[in-house]
């Protein structure tokens, strides 16, 4: 099978590889389309990830498949499924890590229900805990919805984490798939107000379209002049980014006892707070990994979303390539003139 992998930091092959082997509480699923994740597939391309030193690795981890072989024990998958979260682990016949491994031909799910109900779902018996939200979507979902709501899973899950309700206000930084994901749930849930800061004026025209109350560039501060002349209304700043000066600046414009909320891996291992510019009561949210349970329950609410012509793909997927031009998708992310990005094998 093909594999995209990164052969060092920076460049980026597209090998072959053996399929994966299917064990009793696996099913293997036959690849038809994966998603850049513009933020981690870019600093794992870079060397810059935190915890991935070990190159060449493969890379992906969002997609979706047809189930084409299921082994025994598994019991919620069936030949036919569309399925999504599919991985690989292991590339011992061409001595690659896994970078999760997803951007292949083939990739395997695992039944995480099906090890729980026979005690096995433990490090032991090779369960991960990403194995929670490999998932069949509603034979209604399509390919590219499915494919986006392994973003959109991740995204409406940390509102749990980050405790987002109907009636707050919200200022986020970053128009990408992850902040305009955040607007589009935001307005679906009833959020009060939503303020979106961004440098290129296409994606904050975006945020527009896709419910945003207010667009800044931070090149002019327009956010900053905006905060402070509604002093104590910022219930969230949400980092959509990573970029710990983010966090900094947020801290004036929260109310007391609001929240600073940053989603996504930060490349820094140690940054500085000056809580000085804070309210005396605040709250900070590093969501670095998604909360799994939160996660999977998140599929129903946007499978419903979906169903209801709320929420489409199409408002999302900016690009689509063949596999084989995955260098072009990766060039495009760069230039910043991705939101989404699509793949097919």
């Amino acid at each position: 099978m093909k594999v995209i992998t990164i052969s060092e930091p920076g460049k980026l092959k597209i090998q072959d590889a053996n399929r994966p082997s299917v064990g009793p509480y696996q099913a293997l699923v036959k690849t038809e389309k994966v998603a850049l994740c513009n933020s981690t597939d870019s600093k794992l391309l870079s060397g810059k990830f935190p915890g991935v030193d070990k190159y060449p690795l493969v890379l992906g981890h969002e997609g979706c498949g047809i189930v084409e072989v299921i082994g025994k024990k598994v019991q919620n998958f069936r030949l036919g499924d569309r399925v999504i979260g599919g991985l690989n682990f292991d590339f011992s016949d061409i001595n690659h890590e896994s970078g999760w491994g997803g951007f292949a031909e083939y990739v395997l799910v695992n039944d995480h229900d099906a090890m729980v109900e026979d005690g096995v779902n433990n490090a032991e018996n090779g369960w991960f805990e990403v194995y929670e939200v490999q998932r069949k979507v509603d034979k209604s979902i399509s390919i590219d919805d499915a494919v986006l709501m392994c973003t959109w899973r991740e995204v409406l899950g940390a509102f749990g984490d980050f405790n987002l309700v109907a009636g707050n206000k919200v200022l986020i930084y970053g128009a990408g798939p992850v902040g305009l994901s955040f607007v589009k749930f935001g307005k679906l849930i009833g959020l009060e107000w939503i303020g979106v800061v961004d440098p290129l004026p296409e994606k904050r025209k975006k945020a527009i379209e896709l419910g945003a109350d207010e667009v800044f560039d931070p090149a002019i501060n327009e956010h900053i002049l905006y905060a402070e002349n509604h002093p104590e209304t910022m219930d969230f700043v949400i980092d959509a980014v990573g970029i710990p000066a983010i966090i900094n600046e947020s801290l004036p414009m929260i109310r007391m006892g609001g929240s600073v909320c940053v989603y996504g891996v930060i490349s820094d291992n140690e940054f500085t707070i000056n809580k000085s510019k804070a309210p005396y009561n605040f709250n900070l949210y590093i969501h670095q990994w998604p909360t799994r349970w939160r996660e999977k329950e998140a599929q129903v609410t946007l499978t419903q979303w979906i169903k209801e012509g709320k929420l489409s793909a199409s408002e999302f997927v900016t690009h689509s390539f063949p596999a084989s031009q995955v260098e072009k998708a990766f060039e495009e992310v760069k230039k910043g003139n991705v939101i989404k990005c699509l793949l097919s094998f």
